[in-house]
């Protein structure tokens, strides 16, 4: 399980013990799956794991397997280090499609045109929605800085659109590859 899935479930949990699908709802509510990567299904099993290693305590164990979990202050002072090491800690984002360009050379120029044109169509897709989505999740019960993330995206996406509208104008100048 990632660092950022765990953050997200004990971040979760703050507010107060839920199950399992509670937890997914609240990450759902926030849009995690899109800005965060995170699989849902694996969300189970790391309540699990994290009860096993002392950040969460089960407090319910219902009907139909449904697990209620609750932070520990171990668990608290856990989300607390990790949160503070993901402000502080400036990783590489890993995008398959640094891996696209990296082999650009090995398109003729028709077929990486192609592609160029059909990633710009959906960055610009992409980013008109982003802009349309700001506001929107407050409905569902999310915190207004949610929003911040919709804008940290967004601002990435136009980044590559800016690149790739650029790189297009390269390739048909035979200036790339």
């Amino acid at each position: 399980m990632s660092a950022s899935t765990r953050i997200l479930i004990l971040g979760a949990l703050l507010d107060g013990p839920m199950n399992g699908y509670g937890v997914r709802r609240r990450l759902e509510v926030m849009g995690a799956d899109q800005w965060a990567n995170v699989a849902f299904g694996s969300i189970y099993h790391g309540l699990s794991k994290m009860a096993d290693e002392g950040l969460l305590a089960v407090v319910e164990a219902g009907r139909g397997g449904k697990v209620v979990y609750e932070l520990t202050e171990h668990g608290r002072e856990e989300f607390h280090r990790m949160l503070l090491t993901a402000w502080h800690e400036v990783r590489p984002i890993v995008d398959p499609f640094q891996v696209a360009v990296t082999f650009m050379d090995r398109l003729d120029k028709q077929e990486l045109l192609q592609a160029l044109y059909s990633r710009m169509q959906q960055l610009r897709m992409s980013v008109e929605i982003l802009g349309h989505a700001m506001g929107a999740k407050q409905r569902f019960g999310a915190p207004q800085h949610i929003d911040e993330n919709l804008r940290l995206n967004r601002s990435m996406v136009q980044a590559q659109l800016d690149w790739v509208e650029k790189a297009v104008e390269r390739v048909e100048a035979d200036e790339l590859p």
